[in-house]
């Protein structure tokens, strides 16, 4: 079974509280070890990193801009053995996951080229005011399970390019792409500049309160994230916090089910459902509702569920049996409650974690399936007879990230969507995001914004530079 060790001030290092096992969602079964780091090791990590900066942060930005085009390069070159990686630890199917990794070779790029501005305030015969972005220090990167390689990349390249060292922390579950991006990022930066630590529990306490980290970078449920920014406060981290999301649909009556079915399949079941920003909730007018489920159902039963690594595999397996058993917990509570399984509904009896792609109706808000992130491949359908109603709907939850409305009229589905309360609104479309692009929530969805010139600023404390210039006598 293969080991994966951690990366420690550009050394390969093996925990000093042992192994644990990496289980393939696809078997059930363990198909690798990474090893336990300490809390020691921690420390470790963090003052690599801070020797690191005290060099890297001097560092120009053409040589931060070069360093992340050949980490791109590299990337790009293994892609393949990546995109296998991510497949083997999260279960998504594999041109899913090679979109992931290329993905990453995309932001990566992006990144390389973006320039941090020193902004002009003030500029006469005797004084000049410039506003500058310096690197923060140590940032902590904590990742979830769904998009182990893709999410790192959002957290570590604009902290690089920005000046900064990290610490990278991925999710117990699929520690393996990861480490293996942070050995290529290693290959290019100074030894301390990148590391890597791994580890079951106890890791993301330690990181959110300790003294030598600046920042934290965090995607992850709303409940870590409360606990994630209460710990940060010893030292006043600075915090981004991509946190859960309900997202909602609205589709306005009249709206053709062809025209729009399969972009919303798509939406709602993005890696089996489990996305942040997929579509969690779609409002149907009463009058297309069984309409729109039963076109969504076809879509459904036509996906060919099992290992992500076998060439016909369209959709995988939930990640881990712990989100599987929600899933199923969610919608048998939809059942007892009236709720109609209209295709899936039911764990798959086979080796593995996988639960088909389910629609169902009968449900509206008050029901867990509709009030809770189900965040896997369910979607209620639910029926709505007033658009002022239905947005006000939409809007109470206490998630935030994003939402989206539908319709043939463009100018009311966007006069609808402006009334939305989400990071992120789209019309005719849901989780479209781009790396030039801020991305965030707002509610108890987190705060703080990932991508473009928004989401690198991030990474930077601002100072102020004010000139007094000479006189003549």
């Amino acid at each position: 079974m293969n080991d994966y060790p951690m990366l420690i001030d550009g050394a390969r290092v093996a925990g000093e509280d042992g192994h644990f096992d990496v289980v393939n969602p696809a078997t059930g079964e363990a198909f690798a070890q990474c090893t336990a780091g300490s809390l020691a090791q921690l420390d470790q990590a963090v003052q690599a990193a801070q020797r690191a900066f005290s060099l890297w942060r001097y560092s120009s930005h053409a040589e931060r801009s070069e360093c992340l085009r050949r980490i791109a390069s590299d990337i790009e070159g293994e892609a393949e053995a990546l995109a296998r990686l991510i497949v083997a630890e999260q279960g998504k199917p594999l041109s899913l996951a090679m979109g992931e990794v290329m993905g990453g070779v995309a932001w990566t790029r992006y990144a390389a080229e973006q320039e941090i501005p020193v902004q002009v305030i003030e500029e006469n015969a005797s004084q000049r005011v410039e506003l500058h972005y310096k690197p923060l220090g140590v940032v902590a990167s904590i990742t979830p399970w769904n998009w182990p390689f893709m999410i790192a990349i959002w957290h570590i390249m604009p902290a690089l390019r920005a000046g900064n060292c990290v610490i990278s922390k991925p999710s117990s579950l699929t520690p393996l792409s990861t480490i293996r991006l942070v050995e290529i990022i290693a290959r290019h930066v100074p030894k301390g500049v990148i590391n890597v630590i791994t580890g079951e529990r106890g890791f993301g306490s330690a990181i959110s309160s300790h003294t030598g980290i600046h920042k934290i970078v965090f995607t992850g449920s709303t409940a870590t994230g409360q606990r994630v920014m209460q710990a940060a406060a010893g030292n006043l981290k600075r915090l981004t916090l991509e946190l859960g999301g309900n997202d909602a649909a609205i589709v306005l009556p009249g709206t053709s089910v062809e025209a729009v079915v399969e972009d919303i399949f798509q939406a709602a079941f993005l890696n089996m459902g489990q996305t942040c920003a997929a579509l969690k909730r779609l409002y149907v007018h009463e009058s297309q509702a069984a309409a729109f489920a039963e076109a969504l159902a076809v879509i459904a039963r036509r996906q060919v569920v099992g290992d992500g690594l076998q060439a016909d595999v369209t959709f995988g397996p939930v990640q881990n049996i712990e989100q599987l058993e929600l899933v199923a917990e969610l919608v048998a509570d939809a059942c007892v409650n009236g709720g109609r399984v209209v295709c899936g509904g039911e764990r798959l009896e086979r080796p593995g974690y996988f639960f088909p792609p389910t629609i169902v109706t009968g449900v509206s808000d008050g029901h867990r399936l509709v009030d809770e992130e189900q965040f896997g491949p369910v979607l209620p359908v639910i029926a709505y007879r007033d658009v002022e109603d239905v947005l006000r709907r939409a809007n109470d939850s206490d998630m935030a990230l994003g939402g989206s409305v539908w319709g043939s009229d463009v100018v009311a589905a966007e006069a609808l969507a402006s009334r939305l309360e989400s990071g992120v609104a789209w019309v005719n479309c849901h989780a479209q995001i781009h790396p030039h692009t801020p991305f965030g929530g707002s509610k108890m969805s987190g705060f703080g914004v990932e991508f473009g010139l928004e989401g690198l600023l991030e990474f930077t404390g601002q100072q102020l530079l004010y000139v007094r210039k000479h006189q003549a006598v």
